[in-house]
């Protein structure tokens, strides 16, 4: 059964990891992947590096848990840099060790670069080209911003882009992290207004460190810290970073429930690469062994 059929059945629960560098052992993030294989998740996705980077790693991990024989792999892919070839023997290998859920994106642009130096400059052209080349032999994800992605200029603008890539072939919707629910509502009401009906599986970035989050919604993503969030970064927790993760992680289980009281597709968790918070935020949510 593939990931949108689940979706049509039940609220799926998925997490997202990513590659160690080079030079860095596998075995931490396999543990990982062990602690994360116990809430039996729906699927599980493997980011790369910009550009490809990190690309060999990123197969072995998508491999690793294709082998495990205890979920779904979904494999990141980016069309920065690559040709129609590039990318069709990206598939084929994908193919090969049975990872057939994509998650097609552009991919960040690296500084100094003008366009993509490769043969698409949007996802959508990514995913009709994969639906062209290999119809239905992949199940395939498009990413979508809550608040809108930091390089369209309206939310219309952003919104187009979503529907484009839904009638080019995308099966269903993986979101970014947004951490205001209101706005999350009122995006969802948008883009179905829009003609965008494909399920839409939620970002979950955990709440574990003030600063880490502060970087990435105001230095990474442009997404916005709304008030309750903003206050809990505001107090000081006798300046103690386990006092803080505690009370981040019932933040971050009270957004879960505002979240599944929408009818979302799923939940995909950011991990971070580590599993102990997950575990602690989805039993908290009660989401635990709950097949």
């Amino acid at each position: 059964m593939t990931i949108p059929e689940i979706m049509k059945k039940r609220m799926t629960v998925s997490f997202e990891v990513f590659p160690p560098k080079q030079d860095k052992p596998l075995e931490p993030l396999m543990n990982v992947l062990n602690r994360l294989y116990t809430l039996q998740p729906d699927f599980i996705s493997c980011t790369y590096g910009a550009n490809g980077t990190n690309a060999g790693r990123h197969m072995e991990i998508c491999k690793a848990i294709r082998d495990s024989g205890k979920t779904v792999p979904i494999s990141h892919f980016t069309c920065i840099g690559s040709t129609r070839e590039d990318i069709k023997k990206q598939m084929e290998k994908c193919l090969l060790i049975g990872v057939n859920h994509i998650l097609a994106l552009r991919g960040d642009i690296p500084a100094g670069w003008e366009g993509t130096r490769g043969d698409f400059s949007h996802a959508s052209e990514l995913i009709s080209f994969l639906r062209q080349e290999y119809g239905n032999s992949f199940v395939i994800a498009m990413a979508g911003a809550p608040e809108k992605h930091i390089e369209s200029e309206t939310f219309a603008e952003d919104i187009a882009h979503l529907r484009m890539k839904q009638d080019s072939g995308a099966d269903f919707l993986m979101t970014q992290l947004c951490f205001d629910t209101e706005h999350f509502k009122r995006w969802l009401d948008n883009i179905r207004k829009a003609g965008v009906r494909i399920p839409v599986d939620v970002g979950i970035m955990p709440v574990l460190n003030k600063n880490s989050i502060i970087k990435m919604c105001l230095s990474l993503n442009g997404c916005s810290i709304p008030q309750p969030l903003a206050e809990l970064i505001s107090r000081h927790y006798n300046d103690s970073e386990e006092d803080f993760r505690k009370a981040g992680i019932e933040y971050t289980i009270r957004q879960v429930y505002e979240y599944m009281s929408l009818g979302i597709g799923g939940l995909h968790f950011f991990t971070l690469n580590k599993a102990e918070a997950i575990l602690d935020i989805c039993e908290g949510c009660g989401i635990a062994y709950r097949k």
